[in-house]
């Protein structure tokens, strides 16, 4: 079954790599009893905050005093880094996929993600060597699901829209792609991620 379709889309966090912030909490609150509940209780009241910083809308320093002022600066900032990016681990049974798909097809990453994640949790994963090019919400100054950011991803692979297909575990976003022109999956497991590029003719 032949296809129109040239270029794969993957999301980051939890498609390709899983993540759980009960790890930053449970990392606080081994520091200080509760410190961990404290710090997610004023990092999800103010969750904008992290919004913003993913549009590089504020600076690491600037949110660095964030967010050494909601863990009551009880944390070394450095060690603050670590913590807050380690709670990522690869799913291999997806990310296994990558270099069959890469024969037949450009291969993006487009990622709500922030500088500190990225080079403290997730810069460290050899399958990233797949893909043609990283489009990073911080890089860009935008975030799913807003326009700009697809865009961003044709602006790189040159190709039209209805070229592409994009893969993420969050439906809004999935249907921002949509409003662009693009097809899309909404990610909720390997084996239905399987299923639905077999539909469309990308695997067999």
């Amino acid at each position: 079954m032949k296809n129109s379709f040239k270029v794969i889309v993957f999301d980051l966090g939890n498609v390709l790599i899983p993540f759980d912030y009960n790890r930053i909490i449970d990392s606080m609150n081994i520091i200080d009893t509760g410190l961990g509940d404290r710090f997610a209780k004023k990092y999800y009241d103010n969750y904008h905050i992290h919004r913003e910083y993913e549009k590089w809308e504020l600076s690491d320093n600037e949110f660095l005093k964030i967010m050494c002022d909601w863990s009551e600066n009880k944390i070394e900032e450095e060690n603050l880094k670590h913590i807050y990016a380690d709670l990522f681990v690869e799913n291999r049974e997806t990310t296994a996929l990558l270099p069959i798909l890469k024969q037949n097809y450009k291969l993006v990453l487009l990622s709500n993600t922030n500088f500190i994640h990225q080079k403290y949790g997730w810069e460290k994963y050899d399958f990233l060597k797949h893909f043609d090019k990283l489009i990073l919400s911080h890089e860009v100054g935008a975030i799913k699901p807003e326009e700009r950011i697809y865009r961003a991803v044709e602006a790189f692979t040159n190709e039209s829209s209805e070229s592409h297909i994009f893969i993420d575990d969050i439906a809004e976003y999935v249907e921002g792609a949509k409003k662009c022109g693009w097809d899309g999956i909404h990610f909720k497991s390997h084996k239905q991620l399987i299923n639905n590029l077999q539909k469309r003719g990308v695997l067999s």
